[in-house]
């Protein structure tokens, strides 16, 4: 089969470009912007990639044309109303996962606000280090694979369950297409702003994720998440296991009706020690999560334990790009206010006492870019020294948000301006944490060399 991608930079729909080819079909694809990481890996597959969406890409003649979410009608994109206009086959990329990669398997699914990725990961690690093959798709590179998706030999597909639309023509989340037969939810807050209207919309998509499940399925529940107990509440039909209770609560995790206080990292561990680099509480309750999916097929939670030691988490996550004059530099994905704190305070809770953090910031997503979130930018970032933000294509005043922060926030118009102010207050000691979902502009790079070209 020939399959030509629409969208096919991005990881989702790269990462579906990777599976089919490794199950040997013929792939080709285009995008708007095709450009490393993502062009040279899918290269490196031998996959062609042809830049922009022209209708001449017709003469390609694929069995069946593959549509990612970052397609829709109008004059920006002449092959897909080209391709509407002749009548040729074409399907979303959730629709072709799940019929040519998902059925027929055990889809351990994890979905969430925050920590998709790196709980994902987690997973599909555990079952690694379980000796059960996985196959896996995640919305990154887990470090311990080198890969984001893989076919495995296994009967187990962990995939990371997305909220965001399917597609122009189908407005459901990705996620309902997987039919886990485990799912994780991890937390749930309000996100995609540019597609729900409000936090309620989001509880629904979640709701009929819920529904999929079957009753010899199991749900991974986060007890904290006062939103993800308003999906429960409006039903649910499988085995229910909930992580992260409250210490006053019996029992953090319940694995098969038997309490198990798992207190993951914090020191004493009921069932094994687990040495590891991750900070934060949020990935304390990640591995909560990863634990009890894993243990759904079969894996004992202290073989997850055991396997976690040697986890080593996605890139760009609390990824050290480099250090000059004792002066660190961070790359992370955080780009959600309440990621960007968590972030921060993992960072913080990290260093040693005296060391400043520093927050360079890009709001980038969409739901950034909209505003939607802006006030709650002062709450994110009042753990750092001091705040960063870019704010080129920005749709409203960084500044005017970030007063609250006074003389300890400053905003800059493009990356150059960005660098400069904050090379020019870096001091030895100083943990320099860059956060943007996108490429921010090498920012990293151009950190590390100025403050080299000072030194």
């Amino acid at each position: 089969m020939h399959l030509h991608i629409l969208g096919i930079c991005g990881t989702f729909m790269g990462g579906i470009a990777a599976l089919a080819r490794e199950a040997g079909h013929r792939v080709t694809g285009c995008d708007a912007n095709v450009y490393p990481p993502m062009s040279t890996q899918l290269q490196a597959l031998g996959i062609e990639l042809i830049e922009g969406f022209g209708a001449d890409q017709l003469a390609l003649k694929p069995d069946v044309f593959v549509i990612g979410n970052v397609v829709t009608r109008g004059e920006r994109f002449p092959l897909m109303e080209a391709i509407l206009d002749a009548g040729l086959p074409y399907v979303s990329g959730p629709q072709w996962l799940a019929e040519h990669v998902l059925h027929g398997r055990h889809v351990l699914a994890v979905a969430g606000t925050h920590g998709k990725t790196t709980t994902t990961s987690m997973l599909a690690w555990i079952l690694e280090a379980a000796g059960l093959q996985p196959g896996f798709l995640v919305g990154g590179v887990p470090q311990n694979f080198g890969v984001s998706a893989r076919l495995g030999k296994g009967a187990a597909f962990v995939i990371e369950a997305d909220e965001y639309d399917t597609a122009f023509f189908d407005k459901r989340s990705k996620f309902v297409h997987y039919r886990p037969r485990t799912a994780v939810l991890n937390n749930l807050e309000y996100d995609h702003a540019d597609i729900f209207p409000d936090l309620a919309a989001i509880e629904t998509q979640f709701h009929h994720l819920v529904r999929t499940v079957p009753a010899s399925g199991r749900l991974v529940v986060n007890a904290r998440d006062e939103a993800l107990q308003r999906v429960l509440a409006r039903g649910q039909w499988s085995e229910l296991l909930r992580f992260g209770a409250k210490r006053e609560e019996p029992g953090v995790l319940r694995v098969r009706g038997e309490p198990q206080a798992f207190d993951v990292l914090r020191g004493a561990l009921k069932v094994g020690r687990v040495e590891w680099a991750l900070m934060g509480e949020h990935n304390q309750l990640n591995a909560l999560a990863a634990i009890a999916a894993a243990e759904h097929v079969g894996v004992p939670p202290e073989q997850a334990c055991a396997a976690l030691a040697s986890f080593q988490n996605v890139r760009r996550r609390m990824e050290l790009r480099g250090e000059v004059a004792g002066i660190k530099v961070y790359d992370d994905f955080a780009h959600h206010p309440t990621a960007i704190r968590t972030t921060v305070d993992g960072l913080r809770r990290r260093i040693a006492a005296g060391d400043r953090v520093l927050a360079i910031f890009e709001p980038r997503s969409n739901t950034m870019k909209l505003g939607a979130m802006k006030a709650q930018l002062p709450w994110a970032l009042e753990e750092a020294d001091l705040s960063f933000c870019h704010q080129g294509g920005l749709g409203w005043d960084a500044r005017e948000a970030l007063a609250p922060l006074g003389s300890h926030a400053q905003v800059a118009d493009n990356v150059e301006a960005l660098v400069s102010a904050v090379v020019k207050l870096a001091k030895p000691g100083d943990h320099l944490l860059c956060m943007s979902n996108g490429g921010f502009g090498d920012i990293h790079t151009k950190l590390l060399q100025s403050l080299a070209a000072r030194a």
